[in-house]
């Protein structure tokens, strides 16, 4: 299987994490996901702790979420026109998220942050943007920058076709650095925008200190920059409310993603309505798409969120709480260097004898030892994410026979 989908795929994927490059080893087929299972092509289950890169929440195939696609499939999959599921799921976030006032949506949460910069761009009639090393928010131009030495490097692209006149436009500073953001805006100009995961997802799990969050509020409004909160993964994973409520920090625009579309594609920017009046039609930043709000993803996200509640993540973190006390009492006692770094149902074992604050120290990590750890986890029916700067999820449908297997795994890993 994976020799024919080299043939035809580039890459032999259309996500390139899927190819095990960090790891290892050929990629496993999946057909098939059940609760917290996973199934290959050849019959194997696997506990799953990737969980679609954390956007499945209440389990694989969830019954109601299934129900409400399979209706939503009936009456019709794509109109092109507009409909009250997109304003049925709006009104839905909005419950957790009150400072969305006006939302838009989209097809994915590159597609988000995107029309977020260029949102930000628009309202303040500036060009550059600030983002954070380590802080990956998804694959479009002005953000597939590198950081170089010193605090902060102008026009470093990490990928091949990005003109370097584009990525002369992005500031990258290191994260959890606030001396280094007070040092930059002494003499920031022409800065639309600074975008940050509060809780950073894509280097493992490393959050962010209020100090740091609240020196980039402070600063981007002094400046009268925009602070962008990339919530693609946090938004209905860590609590209701997200990050930011977590923080206390309210940013000036929200990107949300993965749980708000039910395990279908999707994107979300919101603001306030007066931030939000600058997209098209209303205003003069063009933003469109031909699925965005699509039904089938309107009623997923749906079926989701109208589930949930604060009782709903005080329970699951709390089962996530103990569920890796109990992981790092089992590494404490093999006498293993392995540190684990949470929050709400979010977590990544670092291969170090410290959690990891910034992308420099997770660099430092052991990735080695990463690499034997997945493989030796596969062979026990455990799945979680193929590299060492992915973080790992629980969902609701984790039961405690999942967890204790999963342990068992940890005492012989």
């Amino acid at each position: 299987m994976w020799e024919e989908a080299k043939k035809h795929l580039a890459g032999g994927v259309n996500s390139p994490v899927r190819a095990f490059k960090a790891v290892g080893g050929d990629p496993i087929f999946m057909r098939q996901a059940l609760g917290p299972f996973l199934y290959d092509n050849r019959g194997n289950k696997y506990i799953d702790y990737c969980l679609s890169w954390g956007a499945i929440l209440w389990g694989h195939a969830d019954e109601s979420t299934v129900r409400a696609i399979q209706r939503q499939a009936a009456k019709g999959t794509s109109f092109g026109t507009v409909t009250e599921y997109e304003t049925n799921l709006a009104k839905e976030i909005q419950k957790a998220f009150p400072r969305m006032e006006r939302i838009r949506f989209t097809s994915s949460g590159t597609e988000a942050v995107m029309s977020a910069i260029r949102l930000a761009r628009g309202v303040t009639q500036r060009n550059r943007i600030v983002k954070f090393e380590g802080c990956y928010h998804g694959h479009s131009d002005s953000l597939l920058v590198k950081a170089g030495s010193g605090l902060a490097t102008f026009g470093s692209p990490s990928s091949a076709g990005v003109p370097a006149a584009l990525a002369a436009l992005t500031a990258v500073l290191p994260y959890n650095d606030a001396g280094a953001v007070n040092q930059f805006f002494k003499n920031a100009d022409d800065i639309a925008c600074v975008i940050v995961e509060p809780l950073a997802g894509n280097m493992g799990l490393v959050p962010a200190t209020k100090e740091f969050l609240e020196t980039l509020k402070k600063r981007a409004r002094a400046n009268g920059s925009l602070l962008i909160f990339d919530e693609v993964i946090t938004g209905f994973r860590v609590g209701y409310g997200g990050a930011q409520h977590l923080y206390g920090i309210e940013p000036d625009i929200t990107v949300l993603g993965k749980i708000i579309g039910g395990g279908l594609p999707i994107g979300a920017i919101g603001a306030k309505a007066s931030i939000m009046s600058a997209l098209s039609p209303e205003g003069r930043v063009y933003q469109a798409g031909t699925l965005s709000g699509n039904p089938l993803s309107m009623a997923a996200g749906l079926a989701v969120l109208s589930k949930l509640s604060r009782n709903v993540y005080k329970s699951l973190n709390a089962k996530c709480a103990v569920f890796l006390n109990e992981a790092k009492a089992i590494f404490k006692k093999r006498g293993k260097d392995i540190s684990i770094q949470s929050a709400g149902s979010m977590f990544t074992l670092f291969f170090d004898t410290r959690c990891p604050r910034n992308f420099t120290e997770v660099r430092r990590t052991r990735h080695k030892e990463f690499k034997q750890f997945f493989h030796k986890m596969i062979k026990m029916g455990i799945y979680v994410p193929p590299s060492a700067y992915e973080t790992s999820f629980l969902s609701c449908a984790h039961g405690q026979q999942e967890l204790d297997k999963t342990l068992e795994a940890f005492k012989k890993c």
